[in-house]
């Protein structure tokens, strides 16, 4: 949570109004890995996260943040953080092109060699 928050303020900063003013800063830390946390600031940038303990002792984490990009356009990530990682949302967030069919047939080709046994030396031969 704090590199997400120092993120955020890195952002603010590097916008040339990075003399922005901090207008809510809450948070509510019951202790046993509860909390809530939000801010929000003069240039656009407003942040929440909550937490609770994860099964693996870490803290599992759900939230938003949002902020005004060079081009003036506001830009929302909603977010998870837990066992599986960070798992960002958003449609400011570049998606890759799908994968072609044949990426499928050859990893079926890939999987049936190995299955039998076949194998390849460092350079792509078959051994």
């Amino acid at each position: 949570m704090k590199v997400l928050f120092v993120c955020l303020i890195a952002v603010a900063f590097a916008r040339p109004d990075g003399d922005a003013e901090v207008l809510l800063d809450e948070r509510v830390d019951q202790g046993d890995g509860n909390f809530k946390h939000t801010v929000e600031t003069s240039n656009g940038i407003f942040q929440e996260t909550v937490g609770t303990p994860g099964a693996a002792g870490q803290s599992n984490m759900v939230g938003s943040y949002r902020f005004t990009d060079p081009d003036g356009n506001v830009v929302e990530v909603r977010f998870t953080a837990d066992e599986n990682g960070f798992q960002p949302e958003s449609d400011a967030i570049p998606q890759p092109p799908p994968v072609p069919e044949f990426v499928y047939e050859l990893l079926a080709i890939a999987e049936q060699q190995r299955s039998s046994g076949v194998q390849f030396d460092d350079q792509g031969f078959q051994i």
